[in-house]
């Protein structure tokens, strides 16, 4: 299924697995790593992001879509690590969110766990299941639909 992972992963190899590059590359580290089943990878979360100067310059806060978009780059991250680390012209895209809440704000200086679970995999489509957390508290979580396509 995969070859063995070291762990953890660096943002150097996170950008070897992802397309995403700044300022949307979401995920920062992979810690934890089961083939086909999770992956749990952190975010760093910095004043010094870009969409804080306008969410919201007085008081800021991680903007809930992109607390989404970082779990479906770990879901990206776990698919990649599963098939052992990219599969040649083959891109995923989010095709569908459901169930998302949101618990808690996520605000600088935060480290988010992003632990993502493959729920099923049909063809082409991936579904996972997500939850995004901070110190051991929940901030968010979501169903998660993405298909591959090639590039």
């Amino acid at each position: 299924m995969s070859a063995p992972v070291t762990l953890p992963i660096d943002v150097t190899a996170i950008r070897q697995m992802l397309p995403h590059r700044y300022p949307f590359l979401l995920v920062d580290r992979v810690v934890e790593f089961e083939a086909g089943k999770r992956v749990l990878c952190y975010k760093n979360v910095s004043a010094n992001e870009g969409y804080f100067q306008g969410h919201f310059p007085d008081r800021p806060v991680m903007p809930g879509v992109l607390v989404i978009e970082a779990l479906a780059q770990a879901g990206g991250v776990l698919t990649q690590l599963t098939h052992g680390g990219g599969i040649e012209g083959r891109l995923s895209y989010l095709v569908k969110i459901d169930n998302a809440k949101f618990s808690r704000m996520v605000v600088p200086g935060d480290r988010m766990d992003l632990e993502v679970t493959i729920r099923r995999e049909i063809r082409n489509m991936t579904q996972y299941c997500g939850v995004a957390s901070v110190d051991g508290q929940q901030v968010a979580c979501a169903d998660i639909l993405c298909a591959e396509v090639k590039s």
